[in-house]
């Protein structure tokens, strides 16, 4: 997906090639899943389980591969999917829109150099933890990603009189390390505690070699993301088939939320 020339380019490239990573990480541990690379899309493909309803999602790099896009889905029986395109992208947007699909969801593309982190000490409230506890806080349904690795991802969790009530995790591909799935607890919200985590898994990062980041943002989040250094990267545009075609909205994914 062309982002053109310069800095924000490359961040943005550096992104989708570490959020397609993760999908892969995350197929390997769910039943027949697979993330299949495609001429001109990559595509996530999980037919089962409780990851069927979240991670069917396919990154659009050219207008014409919407049908081996389309074929990959119905292969595997799956009539529920997102195709991401970036704002961007004029000419795929078309083709999607003449095929009947429409925007369901919107996420911001953020990205960052690490050594942008701002200057600030580490929140003693703020720790690592494992895979098991950011289940646990995270309140994940049941079986959700039940066969993962758990050293695969590095997981902080946030607390709050002792309570854990704030956690996120992130993923490490090529020098970048993708934050994903920050959540807190309703009633943590708005103490800054989302803020801490994401900056930790920063930090984190930095002390792993990472060079830079990059995330998905609800525009909730935004203002959060933007205080510990990421950058706008553009709006990635998740577009569902035409129910008349048979297939439903895929709805919900990583939420990145304070």
């Amino acid at each position: 997906m062309g982002r053109g020339p310069g800095l924000s380019g490359d961040l943005y490239a550096r992104g989708i090639a570490t959020l397609v990573a993760s999908w892969e990480e995350y197929a390997r541990g769910a039943d027949r899943a697979s993330v299949q690379r495609l001429p001109g899309v990559t595509a996530a493909v999980f037919p089962d389980g409780p990851e069927r309803a979240v991670y069917n999602n396919a990154v659009l790099e050219r207008a014409e591969a919407v049908g081996a896009m389309e074929a990959a889905y119905a292969e595997a029986a799956v009539d529920r999917f997102a195709a991401w395109v970036h704002e961007g992208d004029g000419s795929i947007r078309a083709e999607l829109e003449r095929r009947g699909y429409a925007v369901v969801e919107t996420t911001r593309a953020m990205g960052m150099a690490v050594d942008d982190i701002p200057v600030q000490p580490a929140d003693a409230g703020v720790r690592r933890a494992g895979w098991a506890e950011y289940v646990q806080v995270a309140d994940l349904p049941a079986g959700f990603l039940a066969g993962i690795d758990p050293d695969a991802f590095h997981v902080v969790v946030g607390y709050l009189d002792g309570e854990g009530v704030a956690a996120g995790i992130s993923y490490d591909h090529d020098g970048d390390c993708g934050i994903y799935n920050v959540v807190t607890r309703e009633h943590a919200r708005r103490r800054g505690i989302g803020t801490a985590v994401t900056a930790a898994l920063l930090r984190d990062a930095r002390g792993r070699g990472c060079e830079t980041a990059s995330l998905q943002s609800t525009p909730l989040a935004e203002r959060v993301y933007a205080a510990v250094g990421f950058r706008d990267l553009g709006a990635i545009l998740e577009h569902a088939p035409p129910r008349e075609s048979g297939t439903r909205v895929m709805r919900g994914r990583r939420r990145a939320t304070r």
